[in-house]
């Protein structure tokens, strides 16, 4: 009797990363040891390394399309402010890969959906914090994609969609982002809608009907403390990302503290 082996699909995450290049201070590590534990964690869950990894960051944004990283060296960039010297020179060398950014550009624009490739971009840290954390060995390569600046919840939930092929290939599909994101409010009076916006991702992502989860995701400003949450929602557009790209499988919760930047609840998310 012959057995037929059929590719499983790689899983689909949504990672809260953190503030700024914590992985490279020391003093930051004890106040990320939960994150760390859960990136850690990752590579564990899946059956096997994955051959590539498509990172959606929120930390680069297309205007009117979705721009691919098609360096096969990619640079690092360092968009942060007022951190020590030193995290200003760290190197993530993962390589790129034109061929799969062909590929992306080709999935994106079949979908009918506005895509570029761009050869200069190199890694944000919403890419290379989360990947130094999960692959220190960067040895896998790494293809960023940007989020669309005017923040449709459809437009990026149909970019997901038209990524799903690529999990039956071994490619593993990040999103990057934060679960909070109001830098105003994340170190003072962000603990109650923090808390309150998080039970509603809890309820949609994980414990409600799969089969509404796009359409509530949709609504997400309808939320409990959304805007309090999400003053700006380049943060929050990578989950929609992460939930197109495995729309009618389970979420799992693989990451939760409610001491994230001293008092902030922070989730992370596995799709599949």
């Amino acid at each position: 009797m012959q057995h037929s082996t059929i590719m499983k699909q790689t899983p689909v995450y949504y990672l809260s990363h953190g503030g700024g290049p914590w992985p490279y201070m020391p003093e930051a590590r004890e106040k990320y040891a939960i994150l760390t534990k859960a990136l850690q964690d990752i590579p564990q869950q899946l059956e096997r390394k994955p051959d590539a990894i498509v990172m959606v960051s929120a930390h680069w944004e297309g205007d009117n399309t979705f721009l691919v990283m098609g360096n096969p060296h990619p640079p690092m960039y360092y968009d942060y402010y007022n951190f020590p010297e030193h995290t200003y020179h760290v190197q993530y060398p993962a390589p790129g890969s034109p061929s799969l950014a062909r590929e992306l550009a080709q999935l994106i624009g079949d979908a009918g959906l506005p895509v570029a490739i761009d050869n200069q971009r190199g890694f944000d840290h919403g890419a290379f914090v989360p990947l130094h954390v999960m692959y220190p060995e960067a040895d896998i390569p790494v293809v960023q994609l940007s989020i669309e600046t005017h923040f449709d919840p459809e437009l990026h939930l149909a970019l997901g969609r038209a990524l799903a092929p690529l999990r039956e290939k071994n490619i593993l599909i990040l999103g990057s982002g934060l679960s909070y994101h109001n830098l105003r409010e994340i170190r003072t009076i962000g603990a109650e809608p923090s808390a309150q916006f998080d039970a509603w991702l809890q309820e949609v992502l994980v414990n409600g009907p799969v089969a509404e989860r796009a359409y509530k995701l949709k609504q997400w400003e309808t939320a409990p403390a959304a805007r309090r949450a999400h003053p700006r929602e380049d943060h929050l557009l990578p989950l929609m990302v992460a939930v197109g790209a495995a729309e009618n499988e389970t979420g799992t919760c693989v990451h939760h503290e409610v001491t994230a930047f001293a008092n902030i609840t922070a989730s992370s998310f596995r799709f599949g």
